[in-house]
């Protein structure tokens, strides 16, 4: 048994789980999603049932049925004196760790790879004599490649030398890597809310105590919760996808920009800057000066979502006594990023306008044709069309999000619910769709949405539609 969750602990986690009747059904699936999105990890002990029904506010009968249906569909195990703790993925009935050829993945938000990439690995394969000659472990990045990402940054109008980038394998990587060395256990991290799930949970890995920021699809970053975060915890480093955010898709302003800077500053906080998605416009942008220099700034970047998922190359921009020291803290992790895949990423860098303007055609037919299929079908939802980034933020007309997925998921579609991308719970009336999948999959998975969401509704007692106020 790997870990414990307290009930205190799961009830947060549950957020608004009661989105249907019987009401140990409905807990049954508030727990199996939370398994689902990874948030309940595999070999978990859950609490007593005495205990989750104290913390839940229900019977112990209620929460008795829900474990006996947890354990029907394989997402836990109980032993009579050691109680009950979660399953890995691949035993369960539902929720498998793979996803059938007849079925919908919404929950990944990556197009399919550039269809020039094939062609590029192809030619790099060609000189593999000359890579298998080198040594291999390669902890800060081959000359090549760091060089060829300093053009990069140099074109968009900001200085780099080589020296001050860090390869490493993907931005999952460089978030995790930049967590350690810059955050001690119990440390404030400021991060927005809702954000990148993966990143919260590396913070939280290296100990770290998340505050969180707000961001709204209207109205962007609420610059006074900004400023308040940052100057009474004083967070030893700020977590902030400023260019097409994900999920909100969107996009700060200069004066969001100058704003966070300045309270950063005050505050003595490291802004690590997420720019995963920054080049995924899909209408065209400002040219916008790059506010951040005036800061402690560190830049994440990666391909994974602008080429392929599958090509696990990110980086890191940061001064050169602070690449050295994270250059330093790497061995343990790991011993370096593979030399094939540094190799294809600095042809394909060169390539980067004919890459983005190929994406920026994808992204925009599965956006339009998500969009499209949206208001048509659930006309009572807010819709956004994001300007760019992979994936919409929808607003429903009640907070049934994670009822929404469990039912969904019962047809083929695969979706993340709201409360996934909250640091602290909430969002049961947000949904994420990425529009990386093909638009005839986007249409198909909205005509499944659109036929389980009365079901949903209908199922839901009269508690779960109360105001946005009272559940967000």
């Amino acid at each position: 048994m790997d870990s414990r969750i307290t009930a205190r602990t799961l009830a947060h986690a549950l957020g608004g789980w009661r989105t249907r009747e019987p009401a140990y059904e409905a807990l049954a699936d508030g727990i199996r999603l939370l398994c689902l999105d990874n948030r309940l990890a595999p070999r978990t002990a859950l609490p007593a049932e005495r205990e989750l029904a104290g913390a839940l506010g229900v019977s112990r009968t209620t929460v008795a049925a829900a474990y006996r249906s947890l354990r029907e569909s394989a997402h836990i195990q109980s032993v009579r004196g050691s109680g009950s703790v979660t399953l890995p993925l691949g035993g369960r009935a539902h929720g498998r760790g793979h996803v059938g050829a007849d079925e919908i993945d919404l929950t990944q938000a990556s197009p399919a790879a550039w269809p020039g990439l094939a062609g590029v690995m192809s030619d790099v394969a060609q000189d593999a004599a000359a890579l298998v000659a080198r040594a291999g472990y390669d902890i800060i990045g081959s000359a090549e490649l760091r060089a060829a990402i300093a053009d990069r940054y140099k074109a968009r109008g900001i200085p780099t030398s080589p020296d001050e980038i860090l390869v490493t394998t993907g931005a999952q990587s460089a978030i995790h890597l930049l967590s350690e060395a810059l955050v001690r256990r119990g440390d404030r991290a400021a991060i927005e809310t809702p954000t990148y799930p993966h990143a919260a949970e590396a913070l939280r890995a290296a100990g770290a105590r998340l505050v969180s920021i707000p961001v709204h699809v209207d109205d962007g970053w609420d610059l006074d919760r900004a400023a308040q975060a940052l100057s009474r915890t004083r967070p030893a480093l700020a977590y902030l996808m400023p260019q097409f955010h994900n999920p909100t898709g969107r996009t700060m302003t200069p004066t969001e920009r100058a704003s966070i800077t300045r309270a950063a500053m005050v505050a003595g906080t490291t802004l690590v800057i997420d720019e995963t998605t920054a080049e995924l416009a899909i209408e065209p942008q400002p040219v916008d000066p790059p506010t951040w220099e005036s800061a402690s700034v560190i830049r994440v970047g990666s391909l994974g979502k602008t080429v392929w998922g599958g090509l696990r190359i990110g980086w890191i921009r940061a001064g050169r006594d602070r690449v050295r020291e994270l250059a330093a803290l790497r061995p343990p992790r790991e011993l370096g990023t593979p030399e094939f895949e540094q190799a294809v990423a600095t042809r394909l860098l060169p390539r980067m306008p004919e890459i983005l303007a190929q994406r920026s055609l994808l992204l925009r037919a599965g956006r339009d044709a998500l969009v499209d299929a949206l208001r048509e079908r659930l006309p009572e939802w807010r819709v956004p069309a994001a300007a760019g980034g992979v994936c919409v933020w929808l607003e429903l007309d009640a907070p049934l999000s994670s009822g929404l997925v469990i039912a969904a998921r019962t047809h083929g579609v695969h979706l993340s619910a709201g409360p996934r991308f909250s640091p602290e719970g909430g969002h049961e009336r947000q949904l994420r769709i990425p529009f990386t999948a093909p638009p005839d999959q986007l249409r198909r998975a909205v005509d499944v949405i659109a036929e389980v969401w009365p079901v949903v509704r209908a199922a839901a007692p009269t508690m779960a539609t109360a105001p946005v106020g009272a559940v967000v």
